[in-house]
Protein backbone atom coordinates (compact mmCIF):
# COMPACT_ATOMS: atom_id res chain seq x y z
CA UNK A 1 0.00 0.00 0.00
CA UNK A 2 2.78 2.24 1.00
CA UNK A 3 4.59 1.73 -2.29
CA UNK A 4 1.11 2.35 -4.26
CA UNK A 5 0.35 5.25 -2.91
CA UNK A 6 4.03 6.75 -2.87
CA UNK A 7 3.64 6.34 -6.73
CA UNK A 8 -0.15 8.10 -6.95
CA UNK A 9 1.63 10.99 -5.31
CA UNK A 10 4.41 10.86 -7.92
CA UNK A 11 2.03 10.77 -10.62
CA UNK A 12 -0.39 13.58 -9.20
CA UNK A 13 2.90 15.95 -8.65
CA UNK A 14 4.34 15.56 -12.12
CA UNK A 15 0.66 16.14 -13.56
CA UNK A 16 0.66 19.16 -11.72
CA UNK A 17 3.92 19.92 -13.28
CA UNK A 18 2.97 19.82 -16.92
CA UNK A 19 0.38 21.95 -16.14
CA UNK A 20 2.70 24.81 -14.67
CA UNK A 21 4.48 24.62 -17.64
CA UNK A 22 1.63 24.55 -20.19
CA UNK A 23 0.42 27.64 -18.38
CA UNK A 24 3.72 29.93 -18.76
CA UNK A 25 3.56 28.82 -22.16
CA UNK A 26 0.50 29.82 -23.26
CA UNK A 27 0.92 33.06 -21.11
CA UNK A 28 4.31 33.67 -23.15
CA UNK A 29 2.71 33.28 -26.28
CA UNK A 30 -0.36 35.43 -25.29
CA UNK A 31 1.86 37.91 -24.65
CA UNK A 32 4.03 37.91 -28.00
CA UNK A 33 0.49 38.01 -29.56
CA UNK A 34 -0.28 41.11 -28.04
CA UNK A 35 3.40 42.87 -28.74
CA UNK A 36 2.86 41.68 -32.12
CA UNK A 37 -0.55 42.96 -32.70
CA UNK A 38 0.96 46.33 -31.14
CA UNK A 39 3.85 46.56 -33.33
CA UNK A 40 1.36 45.89 -36.07
CA UNK A 41 -0.66 48.51 -35.50
CA UNK A 42 2.60 50.95 -35.14
CA UNK A 43 3.24 50.07 -38.66
CA UNK A 44 -0.12 50.30 -39.75
CA UNK A 45 -0.58 54.26 -38.54
CA UNK A 46 3.04 55.36 -39.82
CA UNK A 47 2.18 53.32 -43.33
CA UNK A 48 -1.39 55.35 -43.55
CA UNK A 49 0.62 58.73 -42.29
CA UNK A 50 3.29 58.37 -45.31
CA UNK A 51 0.01 57.43 -47.70
CA UNK A 52 -1.71 60.52 -46.76
CA UNK A 53 1.83 62.37 -46.82
CA UNK A 54 2.20 61.27 -50.37
CA UNK A 55 -1.57 61.46 -51.43
CA UNK A 56 -0.87 65.33 -50.21
CA UNK A 57 2.96 65.98 -52.15
CA UNK A 58 1.23 64.24 -55.04
CA UNK A 59 -1.95 66.80 -54.93
CA UNK A 60 0.56 69.39 -54.47
CA UNK A 61 2.70 68.50 -57.46
CA UNK A 62 -0.41 68.16 -59.69
CA UNK A 63 -1.91 71.71 -58.75
CA UNK A 64 1.83 73.27 -59.52
CA UNK A 65 1.86 71.46 -62.57
CA UNK A 66 -1.65 72.61 -63.57
CA UNK A 67 -1.02 76.36 -62.57
CA UNK A 68 2.17 76.25 -64.60
CA UNK A 69 -0.26 74.82 -67.41
CA UNK A 70 -2.77 77.30 -67.01
CA UNK A 71 -0.48 79.71 -67.43
CA UNK A 72 1.32 78.74 -69.57
CA UNK A 73 -1.70 78.59 -71.95
CA UNK A 74 -3.20 82.11 -70.72
CA UNK A 75 0.27 83.27 -72.19
CA UNK A 76 0.15 81.42 -75.80
CA UNK A 77 -3.90 82.05 -76.03
CA UNK A 78 -3.44 85.94 -75.21
CA UNK A 79 -0.93 87.43 -77.36
CA UNK A 80 -1.64 91.15 -77.11
CA UNK A 81 0.42 94.37 -77.62
CA UNK A 82 0.66 96.62 -74.26
CA UNK A 83 1.17 100.26 -74.07
CA UNK A 84 2.22 102.66 -71.56
CA UNK A 85 2.91 106.22 -71.52
CA UNK A 86 3.69 109.04 -68.98
CA UNK A 87 4.04 112.60 -69.45
CA UNK A 88 5.72 114.81 -66.99
CA UNK A 89 6.40 118.58 -66.11
CA UNK A 90 9.15 119.51 -63.78
CA UNK A 91 9.16 123.07 -62.62
CA UNK A 92 11.60 124.82 -60.42
CA UNK A 93 12.00 128.91 -59.62
CA UNK A 94 13.17 131.61 -57.69
CA UNK A 95 11.84 134.95 -57.01
CA UNK A 96 13.94 137.55 -55.07
CA UNK A 97 11.51 140.78 -53.44
CA UNK A 98 13.97 143.70 -51.58
CA UNK A 99 16.63 140.60 -51.02
CA UNK A 100 19.68 142.25 -48.68
CA UNK A 101 22.18 139.40 -49.53
CA UNK A 102 21.32 139.36 -53.42
CA UNK A 103 20.17 136.97 -55.82
CA UNK A 104 18.69 136.76 -59.89
CA UNK A 105 15.28 135.41 -60.23
CA UNK A 106 15.02 132.39 -62.47
CA UNK A 107 12.66 130.02 -63.78
CA UNK A 108 13.44 126.66 -65.24
CA UNK A 109 11.03 123.98 -66.80
CA UNK A 110 11.38 120.40 -67.87
CA UNK A 111 8.99 118.62 -70.57
CA UNK A 112 8.86 114.79 -71.22
CA UNK A 113 7.26 112.02 -72.57
CA UNK A 114 8.16 108.14 -72.36
CA UNK A 115 5.97 105.30 -74.19
CA UNK A 116 6.29 101.96 -74.50
CA UNK A 117 4.81 99.51 -76.72
CA UNK A 118 5.62 95.73 -76.18
CA UNK A 119 4.26 92.49 -77.74
CA UNK A 120 4.64 89.03 -76.39
CA UNK A 121 3.36 85.61 -77.95
CA UNK A 122 4.54 82.53 -76.64
CA UNK A 123 8.44 82.59 -76.54
CA UNK A 124 9.11 85.18 -78.37
CA UNK A 125 8.85 89.12 -77.68
CA UNK A 126 9.20 92.52 -78.93
CA UNK A 127 9.82 95.76 -76.92
CA UNK A 128 9.75 99.45 -78.17
CA UNK A 129 10.77 102.31 -76.37
CA UNK A 130 10.42 105.94 -77.16
CA UNK A 131 11.75 108.99 -74.91
CA UNK A 132 11.86 112.65 -75.42
CA UNK A 133 12.88 115.55 -72.63
CA UNK A 134 13.55 118.83 -73.50
CA UNK A 135 14.18 121.34 -70.84
CA UNK A 136 14.83 124.91 -70.81
CA UNK A 137 16.41 127.33 -67.96
CA UNK A 138 15.84 131.72 -67.84
CA UNK A 139 17.27 133.70 -66.00
CA UNK A 140 17.34 137.13 -64.93
CA UNK A 141 19.22 139.46 -67.52
CA UNK A 142 20.21 136.14 -69.50
CA UNK A 143 18.43 135.15 -72.79
CA UNK A 144 16.69 131.80 -72.62
CA UNK A 145 19.25 128.61 -72.41
CA UNK A 146 18.40 125.09 -73.16
CA UNK A 147 19.50 122.83 -70.04
CA UNK A 148 18.08 119.05 -71.41
CA UNK A 149 18.05 117.98 -75.18
CA UNK A 150 16.97 114.29 -75.93
CA UNK A 151 15.35 111.94 -78.69
CA UNK A 152 15.60 108.38 -77.96
CA UNK A 153 14.30 105.09 -79.22
CA UNK A 154 15.18 101.30 -78.27
CA UNK A 155 13.73 98.30 -80.11
CA UNK A 156 14.38 95.18 -78.61
CA UNK A 157 13.13 91.81 -80.28
CA UNK A 158 13.90 88.21 -78.71
CA UNK A 159 12.80 84.49 -78.97
CA UNK A 160 13.68 81.85 -76.45
CA UNK A 161 13.57 78.36 -77.09
CA UNK A 162 10.94 77.08 -74.63
CA UNK A 163 9.62 78.64 -71.31
CA UNK A 164 12.09 77.03 -68.84
CA UNK A 165 14.78 78.98 -69.64
CA UNK A 166 15.13 83.14 -69.70
CA UNK A 167 17.15 82.98 -72.10
CA UNK A 168 16.88 84.76 -75.66
CA UNK A 169 18.38 85.04 -79.14
CA UNK A 170 18.05 88.99 -79.39
CA UNK A 171 18.46 91.19 -81.66
CA UNK A 172 18.53 95.37 -80.82
CA UNK A 173 18.18 98.95 -82.28
CA UNK A 174 19.13 102.10 -80.37
CA UNK A 175 18.60 105.65 -82.38
CA UNK A 176 19.44 108.90 -80.41
CA UNK A 177 19.55 112.64 -81.01
CA UNK A 178 18.48 115.89 -80.21
CA UNK A 179 15.91 118.40 -81.28
CA UNK A 180 17.88 122.01 -81.07
CA UNK A 181 21.19 124.00 -81.49
CA UNK A 182 23.20 123.18 -78.85
CA UNK A 183 25.88 125.91 -77.66
CA UNK A 184 28.57 126.68 -75.15
CA UNK A 185 27.18 129.25 -73.35
CA UNK A 186 27.82 132.27 -73.62
CA UNK A 187 28.42 131.95 -76.86
CA UNK A 188 25.37 131.92 -79.61
CA UNK A 189 26.83 132.43 -82.33
CA UNK A 190 28.55 129.08 -83.06
CA UNK A 191 26.72 126.02 -82.16
CA UNK A 192 28.15 122.71 -81.24
CA UNK A 193 25.56 120.81 -82.23
CA UNK A 194 22.31 120.29 -84.03
CA UNK A 195 19.79 117.57 -84.99
CA UNK A 196 21.19 114.52 -86.29
CA UNK A 197 24.84 115.97 -85.27
CA UNK A 198 25.08 114.38 -83.51
CA UNK A 199 22.81 111.29 -83.92
CA UNK A 200 24.24 108.11 -82.80
CA UNK A 201 22.65 104.34 -84.27
CA UNK A 202 23.16 100.90 -82.64
CA UNK A 203 21.96 97.41 -84.15
CA UNK A 204 23.55 94.13 -83.79
CA UNK A 205 22.18 91.13 -82.11
CA UNK A 206 23.60 89.10 -79.20
CA UNK A 207 21.82 86.95 -76.29
CA UNK A 208 20.00 88.49 -73.52
CA UNK A 209 18.65 87.15 -70.13
CA UNK A 210 16.18 88.26 -68.43
CA UNK A 211 12.94 86.81 -66.54
CA UNK A 212 10.47 90.09 -66.83
CA UNK A 213 11.97 92.79 -69.47
CA UNK A 214 10.31 95.20 -67.94
CA UNK A 215 12.31 95.06 -64.28
CA UNK A 216 15.23 93.34 -65.56
CA UNK A 217 17.80 92.47 -68.60
CA UNK A 218 20.83 91.74 -69.18
CA UNK A 219 22.42 91.74 -72.87
CA UNK A 220 25.61 90.75 -74.45
CA UNK A 221 26.45 91.10 -77.84
CA UNK A 222 29.84 90.25 -79.65
CA UNK A 223 28.40 91.81 -83.41
CA UNK A 224 26.87 95.27 -82.92
CA UNK A 225 27.14 98.29 -85.54
CA UNK A 226 27.83 101.13 -84.07
CA UNK A 227 26.89 104.56 -86.69
CA UNK A 228 28.09 108.38 -85.77
CA UNK A 229 26.01 110.40 -87.80
CA UNK A 230 26.93 114.33 -88.18
CA UNK A 231 24.81 115.81 -90.82
CA UNK A 232 25.74 119.42 -90.11
CA UNK A 233 28.62 119.91 -92.84
CA UNK A 234 30.20 122.69 -90.95
CA UNK A 235 30.49 120.44 -87.74
CA UNK A 236 31.48 117.25 -90.22
CA UNK A 237 34.70 119.61 -92.03
CA UNK A 238 36.15 120.13 -88.40
CA UNK A 239 35.98 116.67 -87.35
CA UNK A 240 33.00 116.72 -84.52
CA UNK A 241 32.15 114.06 -82.72
CA UNK A 242 35.24 111.44 -84.44
CA UNK A 243 33.83 111.63 -88.05
CA UNK A 244 36.79 111.82 -90.56
CA UNK A 245 37.44 116.04 -90.64
CA UNK A 246 37.91 117.84 -93.90
CA UNK A 247 41.00 118.07 -95.78
CA UNK A 248 43.17 121.16 -96.69
CA UNK A 249 45.85 122.25 -98.47
CA UNK A 250 49.00 124.33 -97.56
CA UNK A 251 47.56 127.69 -98.72
CA UNK A 252 44.08 126.14 -96.82
CA UNK A 253 41.79 125.32 -99.30
CA UNK A 254 39.86 122.51 -98.85
CA UNK A 255 40.94 119.34 -100.92
CA UNK A 256 37.94 116.77 -99.44
CA UNK A 257 34.81 118.04 -97.54
CA UNK A 258 34.35 115.92 -93.87
CA UNK A 259 32.47 113.08 -93.67
CA UNK A 260 29.04 112.99 -92.34
CA UNK A 261 28.84 109.64 -90.82
CA UNK A 262 31.19 106.90 -89.14
CA UNK A 263 30.82 103.28 -88.79
CA UNK A 264 32.01 101.22 -86.10
CA UNK A 265 31.79 97.59 -85.17
CA UNK A 266 32.17 96.02 -82.01
CA UNK A 267 31.14 94.38 -78.74
CA UNK A 268 28.02 95.92 -76.94
CA UNK A 269 26.97 95.11 -73.01
CA UNK A 270 24.06 96.77 -71.70
CA UNK A 271 22.09 96.01 -68.14
CA UNK A 272 18.70 97.70 -67.26
CA UNK A 273 17.68 97.44 -63.61
CA UNK A 274 14.50 98.57 -62.02
CA UNK A 275 13.01 98.14 -58.44
CA UNK A 276 11.46 100.02 -55.88
CA UNK A 277 13.28 100.94 -52.74
CA UNK A 278 10.69 101.80 -50.56
CA UNK A 279 6.82 101.94 -50.83
CA UNK A 280 6.63 105.49 -53.01
CA UNK A 281 10.23 105.44 -54.05
CA UNK A 282 11.80 103.43 -57.67
CA UNK A 283 14.79 103.32 -58.67
CA UNK A 284 15.87 102.50 -62.15
CA UNK A 285 19.44 102.09 -63.55
CA UNK A 286 20.58 101.66 -67.52
CA UNK A 287 24.25 101.12 -68.21
CA UNK A 288 25.84 100.48 -71.82
CA UNK A 289 29.76 99.71 -72.70
CA UNK A 290 30.77 99.41 -76.21
CA UNK A 291 34.63 98.86 -77.70
CA UNK A 292 35.22 98.70 -81.48
CA UNK A 293 37.07 95.86 -82.58
CA UNK A 294 38.71 98.45 -85.43
CA UNK A 295 39.95 101.27 -83.56
CA UNK A 296 41.77 101.45 -80.23
CA UNK A 297 39.90 98.29 -79.10
CA UNK A 298 39.69 97.97 -75.34
CA UNK A 299 38.50 101.74 -75.07
CA UNK A 300 35.56 101.82 -73.99
CA UNK A 301 32.70 103.81 -74.73
CA UNK A 302 30.65 104.54 -71.12
CA UNK A 303 26.82 105.88 -71.01
CA UNK A 304 24.93 105.23 -67.66
CA UNK A 305 21.86 106.49 -66.72
CA UNK A 306 20.61 106.45 -63.08
CA UNK A 307 16.95 107.65 -61.96
CA UNK A 308 15.29 108.06 -58.75
CA UNK A 309 11.29 108.78 -58.24
CA UNK A 310 9.47 109.91 -55.66
CA UNK A 311 6.01 109.85 -55.62
CA UNK A 312 4.25 112.34 -53.35
CA UNK A 313 0.46 111.45 -55.08
CA UNK A 314 -0.91 109.98 -58.09
CA UNK A 315 -0.08 113.46 -59.84
CA UNK A 316 2.81 114.60 -58.08
CA UNK A 317 6.43 113.87 -58.01
CA UNK A 318 9.81 114.63 -57.78
CA UNK A 319 12.73 113.17 -59.78
CA UNK A 320 16.81 112.78 -58.96
CA UNK A 321 18.59 111.69 -61.84
CA UNK A 322 22.49 111.17 -62.84
CA UNK A 323 23.63 110.82 -66.72
CA UNK A 324 27.53 109.54 -66.93
CA UNK A 325 28.70 109.16 -69.93
CA UNK A 326 32.28 108.30 -71.97
CA UNK A 327 32.89 108.87 -75.77
CA UNK A 328 36.69 108.46 -76.99
CA UNK A 329 35.78 109.84 -79.88
CA UNK A 330 34.14 112.70 -78.64
CA UNK A 331 37.07 115.55 -77.74
CA UNK A 332 36.65 119.00 -75.20
CA UNK A 333 37.39 122.12 -76.69
CA UNK A 334 39.11 124.35 -74.62
CA UNK A 335 38.98 127.91 -75.67
CA UNK A 336 42.46 129.78 -76.08
CA UNK A 337 43.12 133.38 -75.63
CA UNK A 338 42.60 134.53 -78.83
CA UNK A 339 38.49 135.47 -79.47
CA UNK A 340 36.74 132.44 -80.73
CA UNK A 341 39.20 130.00 -80.96
CA UNK A 342 39.36 126.51 -79.58
CA UNK A 343 41.59 123.71 -79.44
CA UNK A 344 40.94 120.26 -78.45
CA UNK A 345 41.81 118.84 -75.34
CA UNK A 346 41.31 115.61 -75.26
CA UNK A 347 38.56 113.33 -73.97
CA UNK A 348 36.80 113.78 -70.66
CA UNK A 349 34.47 112.05 -68.57
CA UNK A 350 30.77 113.95 -68.88
CA UNK A 351 28.10 114.24 -66.21
CA UNK A 352 25.15 115.48 -65.60
CA UNK A 353 22.71 115.54 -62.28
CA UNK A 354 19.06 117.06 -62.82
CA UNK A 355 16.71 117.38 -59.74
CA UNK A 356 12.83 118.03 -60.63
CA UNK A 357 9.77 118.71 -59.29
CA UNK A 358 5.96 118.68 -60.93
CA UNK A 359 3.47 116.60 -62.70
CA UNK A 360 3.21 113.08 -64.55
CA UNK A 361 0.47 111.70 -65.86
CA UNK A 362 0.19 107.85 -66.98
CA UNK A 363 -2.01 107.32 -70.32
Amino acid sequence: MRKILMMSIAVLLCQFLNAQVIVQERDSLAVAKADSLVRAKAMLKAAEKANALAIDLAVARAKIIAQYKADSLAAIEKPKWVQKNRASVDISEVTFVNWNSGGSNSISALLGLNSSLNYKYKNFYWGNKGKIRYGVHKQENQKLRKTEDIIEFDSNMGYRKDSLTNWFFSAQFNFKTQFTNGYKYPDRDRAISKFLAPGYMFVGGGAEYGKDMEKFSFYFSPLTVKTTFVLDQALADKGAFGVEPAVFDEEGNMIRRGQTSRNEIGILVTNYFETGIFENINMSSKASLYTDYLNSFGNIDVDWLVNFDFKVNQYVKASLGSHLKYDDDIKILVPTDEKDKYVENGAKVQWKQILGIGVALNF
